[in-house]
């Protein structure tokens, strides 16, 4: 008589066989997810970047003219007032300044002219937190004819922003 039953041998080998199958897509699900999870933490840099690039060309190009200047507090820091058509608040011809505090660049947005720094008490303005940096400097080119501005920025994760601008209404 012929038996048509696997063996018990048989049905262990194959447990095994699917176990080892398993254990291979399990490792590579895993790596999947981590590697998914690095992209996602890369977009997000790159993306808080490029916004960050297009706040400030957007502030420097649509300046109205002759309103930007720069304050030069130390050799890492400079504070920077203009009067620009951008808005990131919907405003319209808003005051921006960029100021660093306590290693921490900052995107400020007002309706009134900022005057002065350290700010009056009586300053009402947005505070955008661009990120923590180690150095912003922004340089005014000797050309009287253009008005040309170099922003370089270095951040703590040592990536950095050199944006070379010309202000579209002089």
């Amino acid at each position: 008589m012929k038996k048509s039953a696997f063996t018990l041998i048989e049905l262990i080998i194959s447990i095994v066989i699917l176990s080892i199958l398993m254990l291979f897509l399990y490792k590579s699900y895993a790596a999947l997810n981590k590697s998914n999870a690095l992209l996602a933490t890369e977009t997000q840099e790159l993306k808080r970047t490029e916004m960050i690039k297009k706040s400030i060309y957007l502030d420097f190009t649509t300046a109205l003219s002759k309103s930007v200047k720069i304050l030069k507090q130390d050799n890492k820091e400079d504070v920077v007032f203009m009067q620009t058509k951008d808005s990131l608040h919907k405003r319209i011809n808003p005051y921006v300044a960029y100021i660093m505090k306590e290693h921490t660049l900052y995107r400020l947005e007002s309706l009134k002219p900022f005057k002065e720094y350290p700010l009056g008490a009586d300053s009402e303005f947005v505070v955008d937190k661009l990120g923590e940096v180690k150095s912003f400097r922004t340089y005014k080119s000797k050309d009287t004819k253009n008005e040309l501005y170099l922003v370089h920025i270095l951040f703590k994760d040592k990536s950095e922003i050199l944006l070379k601008m010309k202000v579209l209404n002089s």
